[in-house]
């Protein structure tokens, strides 16, 4: 089997579409947008936050590569709740297993549909994808973010 027939399982591409779950939403009080330096793909997160700051809803525009899609869909899965504090860690861990230190394990509790994008971490060029929709709420949850 080759790498990009390992990389793109029925696993990634049925997470890659089920991004549907998660319409746009144009009145959405927080979005945040990100690119990936080194494919181009980006995505956009409208999100709206209950009375304790974390996520409630969740809407997602992706033009990305099958690998970003399918983590954005891990992201969205896992995001109810979480904090802009959770969703800075939970990025930090993420960074840091894509450098090879740390375990993705330790991302699994919240964020379990990331497991099928283990494969990328060996494909740099597909790292930037994998962090676009944690970046993308940061960048939403920004102080000054609110549209």
């Amino acid at each position: 089997m080759n790498a990009r027939a390992t990389l793109y399982t029925p696993a990634v591409l049925a997470a890659a579409t089920g991004l549907a779950a998660w319409p746009w939403n144009d009145a959405a009080p927080f979005v945040g947008d990100a690119r990936s330096r080194t494919c181009g793909s980006t995505i956009t997160l409208g999100l709206t936050l209950d009375a304790a700051g974390g996520v409630a809803a969740i809407g997602i525009r992706a033009h990305a590569c099958a690998i970003g899609q399918a983590s954005a869909s891990a992201f969205a899965a896992g995001a109810t709740g979480q904090t802009r504090h959770d969703i800075a860690n939970a990025r930090a861990q993420l960074g840091a297993w894509l450098a090879g230190e740390g375990e993705l394990s330790a991302l699994l509790g919240q964020w379990p549909g990331l497991a099928i994008i283990e494969p990328a971490r060996a494909l740099s060029s597909r790292h930037g994808a994998i962090v676009l929709a944690w970046d993308a709420a940061l960048a939403a949850l920004e102080p000054d973010a609110k549209t």
